[in-house]
């Protein structure tokens, strides 16, 4: 099975946005995809008064399909909080076994598996271990999204540092306009990254406050290959 783990340079940077239309540009090229989030935190409540996280429902949607909450992301919490610290409020703990036997059953479902992770690299994922320890037992190559703004230079470049040490591929960079930015930092932002490190700059998406054609657009790579050999 090929695969990419989508990770953050932090919160709110794109994550869901960016891995939504690989999903959708993978299905269009005809491949048989599936979307995986080991861990989400931050619950609204449906009209029925029920729990719903909206990154499992936009993912769900990018699959065009019905795939469970349970398939999508095992490990489920609702304060919008870290996944150990909003396990522990509700006196739970982030199963570790439990992800792993999420991700493996995705094997025999589909050929490539986009895995959305939570915050960034060093964001914890359980009381012992981080999102990048998860990622290096994955062993798909990393979509860094960063967020065209500012400071977004030091945020990038610690999270390529973070991923060499721990010896994990990096397919690329793609830089997110997730709010609307300053013309010149969204020009000299991917400019200052690439300067000062070698990993390749595979899209910079514009915001756009009505759809998303022209992100989509942007982000129309070849994933497939990108993933490489499983």
């Amino acid at each position: 099975m090929r695969g990419l783990f989508i990770t953050g340079t932090d919160t709110g940077v794109g994550k869901t946005h960016v891995t939504c239309a690989i999903v959708r540009q993978l299905r269009e090229a005809g491949h048989r995809v599936g979307a995986f989030k080991p861990a989400c935190s931050g619950a609204s409540l449906d009209q029925n008064g029920g729990p719903h996280w909206d990154d499992i429902d936009r993912l769900r949607d990018a699959l065009g399909r019905e795939i469970s909450d349970d398939q999508i992301c095992p490990q489920r919490f609702f304060a919008p909080l870290a996944p150990p610290v909003a396990a522990r409020n509700e006196g739970r703990r982030v199963d570790w076994e439990l992800i792993h036997r999420g991700f493996e059953a995705w094997q025999k479902d589909c050929d490539i598996l986009v895995i959305e992770g939570a915050g960034g690299l060093l964001c914890p994922l359980t009381d012992e271990a981080t999102i990048a320890e998860f990622a290096a037992q994955c062993l798909f190559p990393l979509v860094i999204v960063a967020r065209l703004g500012l400071g977004t230079i030091n945020h990038t470049l610690l999270t390529v540092e973070v991923a060499r040490q721990r010896g994990l591929r990096i397919a690329g960079l793609v830089f997110n306009e997730s709010t609307p930015t300053e013309e010149v930092l969204v020009a000299s932002n991917p400019a200052e990254v690439a300067a000062r490190c070698d990993v390749p700059i595979l899209a910079v998406c514009r915001h756009q406050s009505e759809g998303v054609g022209r992100v989509n657009e942007s982000l129309r790579l070849d994933w497939w290959s990108l993933a490489g050999v499983p």
